[in-house]
């Protein structure tokens, strides 16, 4: 009588059909790759002339629907030893010639889930005769909340949120409209290069209910009718953001995005939660006339130089020890100063390039561990201890165009290609650099920052949510900030 095989087999064979079966994504079809020829869809059969083709469905057509992540897995191998190895899958490893990968980080707004707007018809305290309430923009759903800012025309109505409906974080069906939206956008790519293939991984806090996902995903849309630096733009995206209260970067995958080794970062509502010169004209009572001409110059309506001297003026006769006034007041954005050690202990260069001014500067500096801080110099008399009300002559103004050139001369001075550099700001004279970096991130920034800049994060709960850029996990992050 034959005897019964080891448990060793047993497993192996229940290892094997459960790597074979359906996964999640086989069962909801609305991923699939788009296909050459006649369609499998219901739709298409029932738009073909000949009724026969509705029994055409064959295995085969059911096989070529499924999305990538029913491809078969690769073969478990089991040596006479007893060891139980898998080689991985061709698909993992590009073949050379295939196309380029993009990476998406996906961002879930737990700090602020939305739900589903009430119709004033169905809400118990309003009258048939009050006004239906004027529409509104979300916070961090589009790059302003005011109508009257918004570019070309307002956004259409909101959509119908569905987080608080499959689950407060980046459901599994989330991430299956995702893919179904990225599948969306090949439209226009040739036939051959129509077959999205993906893969994601869950970077935090776990993988129950990950609240930052990503996704790599091939080939990327055809340049010609959607570049890769405009695909966060594109409207499904936006609409797919809206209904799922996330927001999305995309990089391109490369070693470049894993491996960066210099980062700057503006001060004034970036490292910092206030603009320095608005304390400064509180601390002398102009407050309200400067912060007018500070909101105009972020939002890139003046030009940044000749406000920046005009600011100036209005504090001549300030005790030049007003630095040491303001350094308590300061407060440092949340999750700054965890980034800073993470980015350090990974071997970065940091650096803040400030329109603000020196003194301030280089204490954030010190507070932080940062190696260089840039800013603007004022003229002190002195006699009187006094500032003079005008800038130093000795040093250029931080500008714009002088945070650009400041970031490509830290990158050249350290051999550094501008690909492995990073750049986070929040308003108009940040764009320049945030577009010259390698990964520029608009931190809860001026509408028009949001607009033009590479990548925005509105919704992270800290400044930390950045290192998730790098492709970092939560566990990695903990183990950086490790004492």
């Amino acid at each position: 009588m034959a005897s019964p095989p080891p448990p060793r087999s047993r497993n192996l064979s229940l290892a094997k059909e459960t790597l074979a079966g359906s996964s999640y994504l086989d069962d909801h079809l609305e991923y699939k790759s788009h296909q050459s020829g006649p369609s499998t869809s219901i739709d298409g059969i029932l738009d073909q002339p000949d009724r026969s083709l509705r029994n055409t469905l064959s295995s085969t057509s059911l096989v070529s629907r499924r999305s990538i992540s029913a491809i078969s897995p690769s073969p478990i191998m089991t040596q006479d030893s007893g060891t139980v190895y898998t080689i991985s899958h061709t698909n993992c490893v590009r073949e050379p010639g295939d196309a380029a990968r993009l990476v998406a980080t996906i961002y879930y707004n737990s700090a602020s889930p939305r739900h589903p707007h009430i119709h004033p018809d169905q809400s118990p305290p309003v009258r048939p005769t009050d006004p239906y309430p004027m529409p509104e923009i979300a916070e961090g759903s589009a790059p302003t909340t005011s109508f009257s800012e918004y570019p070309l025309e307002p956004p259409a109505p909101e959509p119908e949120p569905l987080d608080h409906l499959y689950g407060a974080y980046i459901s599994q069906l989330c991430l299956t409209h995702f893919l179904a939206t990225l599948d969306s956008l090949l439209i226009h790519n040739k036939s051959e290069e129509r077959r999205l293939i993906t893969s994601h991984r869950c970077l935090a806090p776990d993988p129950v209910k990950p609240r930052v996902v990503e996704v790599t995903f091939s080939p990327p849309p055809n340049p010609e009718y959607l570049p890769s630096s405009l695909i966060s733009k594109h409207e499904s995206i936006y609409k797919f953001e809206r209904e799922w209260n996330c927001e999305i970067v995309l990089q391109p995958s490369t070693v470049y995005r894993r491996h960066k080794r210099l980062c700057v970062f503006d001060m004034d509502s970036t490292l910092i939660q206030q603009e320095v010169i608005d304390e400064i004209a509180a601390f002398i009572g102009v407050k309200e006339a400067v912060a007018a001409i500070t909101e105009r110059a972020m939002n890139g309506e003046l030009d940044f130089a000749a406000s920046l001297k005009e600011r100036v003026a209005l504090l001549k006769g300030v005790p030049s020890h007003v630095f040491e006034h303001l350094k308590p007041k300061l407060v440092i954005t949340p999750g700054a100063r965890e980034l800073c050690k993470c980015l350090k202990r990974l071997g970065f260069t940091l650096a803040v390039l400030s329109g603000g001014f020196q003194p301030l500067a280089e204490w954030l500096a010190g507070q932080l561990g940062l190696d260089h801080a840039f800013a603007n110099h004022l003229v002190v008399d002195p006699e009187t201890e006094t500032l003079t009300g005008e800038l130093d002559p000795a040093h250029p103004i931080v500008d714009s165009q002088h945070k650009r050139n400041l970031l490509i001369s830290l990158a050249a001075g350290r051999d550094i290609p501008l690909a492995q550099t990073m750049a986070v700001g929040d308003g108009a004279n940040d764009i320049p650099m945030l577009q010259t970096a390698g990964l520029g991130v608009a931190w809860r920034a001026k509408s028009k920052v949001q607009m033009e800049a590479p990548a925005r994060l509105n919704i992270g709960e800290s400044m930390l949510d950045l290192i998730y850029l790098l492709g970092l996990t939560k566990e990695e992050v903990d183990e950086l900030l490790k004492d």
